[in-house]
């Protein structure tokens, strides 16, 4: 017997172009397969398939979204709101703890992939986690390795000791899963040279890379006029700085490392000049905004990367500084954030086009004769 369901939504993507307000998503099931035959506004569904039974499917319907920056090593820390050098610290001692690693990339991925999402940008720092990823037969995406190495008389040992990580990674990598990636970690704790030479690596080689950078104001302060807390917090730990007198975005640019279009994770503190090098440079930028909050770091500046015609993305970072791993959460923490400054549309086009674009995938479509359980149905708490 032939069935037809009619999803309504207050926004309609079917990974192509603007989403759409108020739309709907037809589909058809005759008993041996389900799929969509229409995606059109909600009144011309009606009109269209008057038969169709009719429910209200949520905030949105779209290709599931990415999360596309998170630590899923991290997800048996504890939630710690505060300043970020405290919550910087709190992550040192969980680590020192024995507490990240593959059991807690293990639960981090399980929350992710029970939201109904399966691309992820994921930051390792534990072999046993990478090859856990590289091997999951359920999730997609990038798993980018991190880098730290903040003494320029190590960069040389450093870089080649992640050169031969990397090539040992990508030929664990199969068809369809899971990509190896790189990640230095922020500009000031990856030595100049060690960040050129990474970034070459990455643009030669053609390895995704992903970088936090201008989190917080503080991070400003350090790279223009080298002092602040997290001067004070660096020092804490002997890393060598010199500030450049220039912005965290600036700093990459001039080393060269935006040659590489990495991905930029948080990017709450810049200024024009910063995203102008952004959209040259082809670069997609991440949003955590309820880290953003948790830690102090400030609002997003979402109509000025809008402008400029830059790609947004969602990420949730890690369980220490989110409630959860679901990206429609983050989504929903955004509309509360920006409010009118972000449409609806624009919010759900960054958490699914923008998320693969982010970790350079293509999105899927919802097209007619698409296959129903590509449809993902956000939640109405969202809205």
């Amino acid at each position: 017997m032939l069935t037809r369901e009619l999803l309504r939504a207050e926004v309609v993507y079917n990974g192509l172009g603007t989403p759409r307000r108020d739309g709907a998503v037809v589909i058809q099931d005759d008993g041996r397969r389900r799929q969509v035959i229409a995606v059109q506004a909600a009144a011309e569904a009606r009109r269209a398939f008057p038969d169709a039974v009719e429910r209200d499917a949520g905030f949105a319907l779209s290709p599931a979204p990415v999360n596309a920056h998170t630590h899923l090593d991290l997800s048996s820390m504890p939630y710690t709101a505060g300043s970020y050098p405290a919550f910087i610290d709190a992550v040192i001692r969980h680590r020192d703890g024995g507490a990240r690693g593959l059991e807690a990339a293990r639960r981090g991925l399980d929350e992710v992939l029970a939201g109904g999402v399966s691309v992820v940008g994921d930051i390792v720092t534990d072999e046993e986690v990478m090859r856990f990823l590289l091997g999951h037969p359920g999730v997609t995406g990038v798993a980018y390795w991190e880098v730290l190495g903040p003494d320029p008389a190590r960069a040389d040992e450093v870089f080649e000791a992640t050169r031969r990580r990397l090539a040992h990674f990508r030929a664990l990598e199969r068809d369809g899963g899971v990509r190896v990636g790189l990640s230095p970690h922020t500009p000031h704790t990856v030595s100049a040279p060690l960040l050129q030479r990474l970034a070459a690596l990455a643009r030669a080689e053609a390895i995704p890379m992903q970088i936090h950078v201008a989190e917080t104001a503080d991070e400003v302060r350090l790279h223009r006029h080298g002092d602040g807390p997290l001067a004070e917090l660096l020092g804490r730990f002997g890393v060598p700085w010199r500030a450049s007198g220039r912005s965290p975005l600036g700093y990459l640019a001039e080393l060269g490392v935006l040659d590489a279009r990495p991905t930029l994770v948080h990017m709450v503190h810049v200024d024009e000049d910063d995203v102008r090098r952004v959209q040259h440079a082809d670069c997609a930028v991440v949003h955590c905004p309820r880290s953003n909050a948790a830690l102090g770091c400030g609002r997003f500046p979402w109509e000025l990367y809008a402008r400029f015609g830059v790609d947004v993305a969602f990420g949730t970072d890690s369980l220490g500084s989110s409630p959860s791993l679901a990206v429609t959460d983050e989504v929903a923490a955004a509309r509360v954030v920006h409010g009118e400054r972000a449409s609806p549309q624009a919010l759900v086009r960054a958490a699914v086009k923008g998320g693969y674009r982010a970790l350079g995938m293509t999105p899927p479509r919802l097209l007619r004769g698409a296959e129903a359980d590509g449809l993902f149905a956000w939640p109405v708490s969202t809205a």
